[in-house]
């Protein structure tokens, strides 16, 4: 039960512009947000809308009376994809970014959550990682120019409240999984990875999996409903509330499980998912990247909200989605 202080605003000051919306966690936020009546929910697709066009975002916030802004629209990928496009992961995301943050300023919108990651924080971090890890250590080197594109955007939040008094908040989610993922074979994050190859190989009847690294970094997956949910909930925070539990220069909070997994402990679940029944065969001269990434979601907790959905309940819903959507899936 929440504590009376935890009580949130009936509704949110709309439209709300949800900027990734065709993205899984921008997708998610938007299906939360209209179950639960909050609106309305303004979206535009990349042919009406480039995030990376600075005139063309001023020009739409101009437009628009937009009361409150969600920025999950993000330049995302695994292990394989931030180590082959750097560029591209530094320079899209803090274009998007500084376009939005800043055009939503000038157009008077006072509240704005922004979408961040789990990796902004340093590789050998203390576990689990509370939120004054922050900037303490150095990045893990696989996904640094994602990081650093993060960390700036949270940053760029703390700057426009603090010298213009805006309420723009950031949640760094864990690793994220779920309906409307993408599922590539090489630039997706692990678990649709594993899913698709796991699925392709019950296909084809193969005798064995390869699954890249050693299997014992520890990682804590979030099912993106979850995600939506916890968004929601820290954008009907009262703005005392939200203050209270944060600091001006550490504004950010975690959002997670609190509970972490092996890679190999992931791979055999997925096996059993999907009905894998062959070998496990692991690749130690692929990168394990960050040998364990836990969230300290204690802050989180003390606002009033915890994940519901168990790791397995959640695969198998992905995965339900991944045989649904096949044709039309991100592949």
């Amino acid at each position: 039960m929440n504590h009376p202080a935890m009580t949130q605003t009936p509704s949110l000051k709309g439209p709300i512009f949800v900027a990734g919306h065709r993205g899984m966690v921008g997708s998610a936020i938007v299906r939360h947000l209209q179950a639960l009546g909050e609106g309305p929910v303004l979206t535009a697709p990349r042919a009406e809308l480039d995030l990376g066009d600075q005139a063309q975002v001023r020009r739409f916030f101009e437009l628009h009376r937009i009361g409150h802004v969600v920025l999950a629209a993000a330049k995302v990928g695994g292990i394989h994809a931030n180590n082959t496009y750097p560029a591209e992961f530094i320079h899209d995301n803090l274009v998007m970014q500084c376009n939005v943050i800043d055009a939503a300023h000038r157009a008077g919108v006072q509240q704005l959550l922004f979408l961040g990651s789990s990796c902004i924080y340093p590789r050998l971090a203390p576990q689990p990682m509370r939120e004054d890890a922050l900037l303490t250590g150095t990045l893990e080197s696989t996904n640094e120019p994602y990081a650093i594109a993060k960390i700036a955007g949270i940053k760029l939040c703390e700057s426009y409240n603090r010298q213009h008094g805006r309420d723009y908040r950031s949640v760094m989610p864990t690793n994220l999984y779920g309906p409307g993922d993408n599922f590539h074979a090489t630039n997706s994050h692990v678990i649709p990875a594993l899913l698709r190859r796991f699925h392709e190989a019950v296909q084809s009847e193969q005798a064995e999996v390869v699954i890249w690294g050693s299997g014992t970094p520890m990682r804590e997956f979030l099912h993106v409903d979850d995600m939506a949910a916890a968004c929601v909930h820290v954008m009907r925070l009262p703005h005392e509330v939200y203050a209270a539990h944060t600091e001006p220069m550490l504004s950010h909070i975690n959002v997670g499980t609190g509970v972490d997994c092996t890679i190999r402990e992931l791979a055999e679940t997925i096996a059993r998912v999907t009905g894998f029944r062959g070998r496990l065969v692991w690749d130690a001269s692929k990168p394990d990247g960050t040998p364990r990434k836990l969230m300290d979601v204690s802050r989180l907790a003390a606002l009033g909200w915890q994940a519901r959905i168990g790791l397995e309940d959640g695969l198998r819903d992905a995965y339900q989605w991944f045989l649904a959507h096949h044709a039309e899936a991100r592949l």
